[in-house]
């Protein structure tokens, strides 16, 4: 390696590294905020927590009811909607197919990858942790699988974020980006919170997966900031061909 290549490296490595530690305790600081909510959802310590906020969330006398006005509880239902299968399966396969068609296809094939997988860690931590459903209020929608964590929660985290995070690579103004990242923690959040309004999780199981999901989409954005390029192998011709004038 020549000098000036040596200077060039160690350039770089200087402007990622800042980037990389804060990702990093980032990272870490979600581990451990994980862990403990897991051992002391595990030891029952959160229940009196859980009950008070959904006890909190219907009318006194009648626990079948929500508080707020009719309909309210059917947009909430609207809105859980959009983190089920079918509609976050719609939503990727979409963006998949438009970054293929866009020419971009490492950044495709990872997005379509990192969700995927997202959902299959969702669903190896609700078999491995195995809480049920709770029970103090009726559910206003029906459900059959286990409770911690929330898989609407953890799987429209890991979709609307890494899709955001993702997506966002791809924009040329920061504004755009912004947006982009801005609209899939907003959908990630009301998905979690109309899953404790309807009754079928414990605010433990959103809290839980809010996490574990924020946890896989930033760790998915870090490996594909590094690895992953973002642009179609045209234009990033192009733009080195600039560059080189």
């Amino acid at each position: 390696m020549s000098e000036v290549q040596r200077r060039g490296f160690l350039a770089r490595l200087t402007a990622y590294e800042p980037l990389t530690l804060i990702t990093l305790a980032c990272v870490a600081g979600g581990l451990f905020v994980l862990q403990r909510l897991t051992s002391e959802v595990l030891e029952g310590e959160t229940f009196g927590f859980d009950k008070a906020i959904l006890l909190a969330l219907r009318h006194q006398g009648e626990l079948g009811v929500p508080i707020g006005p009719a309909w309210l509880t059917h947009a909430v239902s609207d809105i859980t909607s959009l983190g089920g299968v079918t509609v976050l399966t719609l939503m990727t396969v979409l963006v998949t197919v438009y970054l293929l068609l866009d020419r971009r296809w490492p950044i495709a094939i990872f997005v379509f990858s990192s969700v995927l997988t997202g959902w299959l860690a969702s669903t190896l931590l609700k078999i491995l942790i195995a809480r049920p459903r709770p029970d103090i209020v009726p559910h206003l929608v029906e459900v059959s699988d286990l409770s911690f964590p929330s898989g609407h929660a953890m799987v429209s985290a890991v979709t609307y974020l890494t899709l955001g995070a993702l997506l966002a690579r791809t924009q040329r103004y920061r504004s755009t980006r912004i947006f982009v990242i801005g609209a899939g923690v907003f959908l990630a959040v009301i998905i979690g919170l109309s899953r404790i309004y309807l009754g079928v999780h414990y605010p433990t199981d959103v809290l839980a997966g809010w996490c574990a999901g924020a946890l896989w989409a930033l760790g998915c954005w870090l490996i594909s900031k590094r690895f992953v390029p973002s642009r179609a192998p045209d234009a990033a011709a192009e733009a080195e061909n600039d560059d080189g004038r």
